[in-house]
Parts: structure tokens; C-alpha cells; sequence
């Protein structure tokens, strides 16, 4: 019997997430209920081992229901996005930081400690990076989102070391392609592209085509949450906390792979239009070495055919 929770299970990750948990089970043993929270949800699940509950992480009462049954792993990816946070400080505040708080205290009861993935950003990191960013690089949020993420990487850190769960944080970087329009993201951009070249439409970028990000599959990126979930807590280091790596990626890179799959006319689509911010934050990222991850088997997706192929088959 394995019970698992997803927080942000209706989101871009979340909805991943959970379909390859329920084909696949957690590290070889089958998914008997997965438990998921959101805001609301589009539609009943169809699987029955699913139990969906509505409402709000900050909510102790909805907390409760979903550790009404001991939990073997949770998956915690609901978040405030950075762009929403900045507008709404205490909503970004009360789930970004208070929620991952009670997530993790309200576990102190059950027997065990449950397998706890915390998905933090590479927000934690700010603007002033260093020439390469390795597992040495100090962070320095340059946004209330980065800075509630990096006290949560802290918290699953200490409650590991309470001995209230098996935790492990991953920095997840621009994880695509997100459908819809990205409304509250700063990193919207990077999704949109792939969308809308392969639909043929036009998009503005606010960001330069010689910019500079960090990109993953949502594919690949589930792979490395259930790894971390399954992996020998053993192997983890004492901040519990890994930089997923990425393929570090120019945007007009990204934009001529995307045109030798769908036509070269792509390329006359994007308009760039950078905003001085956004490419601080989103695009001028240097290269990143991160040994740790790679010898505890996080992985990229190689290639940026691969980032391509992966991204538009989910």
C-alpha cells in the first residue's frame, strides 16, 4: 500500500506528475491512493484511487485530510508564482512559505518518516550571478518568491534532520512547454515559444535573442522529482538540497531549433522587445555545474532536440 500526496496537483507539473504515478507507481511499488490538493479542479479524476481535495494548502482542515491516512511520499509543487508573489506579498507569503511550514509540522505526528520532494526554484539564486554557478554558489533572491523558496529548501533541510520526513528540495529552472499564456510568470516567455511557433503564430519575447536560460523538459523534470522520492536517502547531502540540471540554452537557439522542426518562416515570427528586468532574471544565466545532482542521477534532457521532442509530446 503506498499513499502519496501532490500539492499544485492541477498545474503544468503537477498534472504530469501524477499520471506517470498513477502508470507507474513510486519506485517499483503501486500507487494504492494519491491524494491531490489544489484550488479546484477541472473535473472528477477518473481513476478511483485518486482523492481530490479542494482548497487552499494554507488551510490546516484541508491539511488534515489529506494525512487522514499515513503517507508514504509527498510531492510538494503548489506555489505562488514569482510575478503573482511580487504583486500579492501575503498570498505569495502564506503559500510559498507558511504552507511548505505546515506541510512538514503537521507530518510530526504520523509514524515514519514519509519521503518529502519540495520543488523550490532557481529564483533562490537572484540577479548577480557569479561567472559559473556551481553547488558552492551562494543564493541571493532578487524576489520575495526566491527568498520564501530558499526558507523552505531550510525547513525541509531541518525537518529531515528532526527526523519528521526523508526530504529533499529540487531547483527546478524554466520547465516547458506550460500551455496557456503563463499569466503571473515572469518566465512565461519560454513556454509561449514553442506553442506558438508550432502553431504558426507571432509572439514578442522580452527578452533578447542572444539571452541566455536554463531549460528542461517537464518530462525530464518529473524524472528527476520521482528520483528524488526513491532515491537512498543515504546518498543525500546534509542541505538536502540539488540544482536540477539544465541545458543552458540562448533563446534564439531555442527559436532555430524550433524553426528546423516546424519551418524555417518561424524565425520571422519572434520579436524581441527585451525588458531590462526580465532579461536580469530569466536570460542572462551563466553556465551551471552541478556534480552533486549528476552523481545522484538528476539528469537534463541532453539535447535541445530532445528539450524540443520531449516538451511538444506533453
Amino acid at each position: 500500500m503506498t499513499h502519496a500526496v501532490v500539492t499544485g496537483a492541477e498545474g503544468f507539473v503537477g498534472r504530469a506528475l501524477v499520471k506517470r504515478l498513477l502508470a507507474d507507481g513510486l519506485g517499483g511499488r503501486r500507487i494504492s491512493k494519491l491524494t491531490l490538493m489544489d484550488v479546484d479542479f477541472e473535473s472528477p479524476h477518473a481513476d478511483s484511487r485518486v482523492v481530490q481535495l479542494a482548497g487552499s494548502i494554507a488551510d490546516a482542515a484541508v491539511r488534515a485530510q489529506a494525512y487522514a491516512s499515513p503517507v508514504d511520499a509527498v510531492f510538494h509543487l503548489a506555489s505562488i508564482p514569482g510575478g503573482a508573489a511580487e504583486k500579492n506579498y501575503a498570498l505569495g507569503r502564506s503559500i510559498n512559505l507558511d504552507a511548505t511550514l505546515g506541510l512538514l509540522e503537521d507530518l510530526r505526528s504520523q509514524a515514519g518518516a514519509p519521503r518529502f520532494v519540495f520543488a523550490s526554484t532557481v529564483a533562490v539564486y537572484g540577479e548577480n550571478l557569479p561567472a559559473t554557478v556551481d553547488e558552492r554558489t551562494l543564493p541571493s533572491p532578487a524576489l520575495s518568491y526566491g527568498a520564501h523558496k530558499l526558507m523552505g529548501e531550510v525547513l525541509v533541510a531541518d525537518a529531515s534532520r528532526l527526523g519528521w520526513v526523508q526530504g529533499c528540495s529540487l531547483r527546478l529552472p524554466g520547465v516547458v512547454a506550460r500551455p496557456g499564456d503563463g499569466a503571473g510568470m515572469m518566465s512565461a516567455f519560454m513556454s509561449l515559444l514553442f506553442w506558438k511557433l508550432a502553431a504558426g503564430e507571432p509572439l514578442t519575447v522580452p527578452v533578447s535573442r542572444e539571452g541566455v536560460a536554463w531549460w528542461i523538459s517537464v518530462s525530464r523534470c518529473v524524472d528527476n522529482l520521482l528520483h528524488a522520492a526513491t532515491v537512498d536517502a543515504e546518498c543525500l547531502n546534509a542541505r538536502r538540497s540539488y540544482q536540477m540540471p539544465v541545458l543552458r540554452l540562448s533563446i534564439g537557439e531555442v527559436v532555430d531549433a524550433l524553426a528546423a522542426r516546424f519551418g524555417a518562416d518561424r524565425k520571422a515570427l519572434v520579436t524581441y522587445a527585451p525588458d531590462p528586468l526580465i532579461e536580469r532574471l530569466f536570460a542572462a544565466y551563466p553556465p551551471l555545474d552541478p556534480p552533486e545532482a549528476e552523481r545522484l542521477g538528476l539528469r537534463h534532457d541532453g539535447s535541445v532536440e530532445q528539450l524540443i521532442a520531449r516538451a511538444m509530446a506533453d
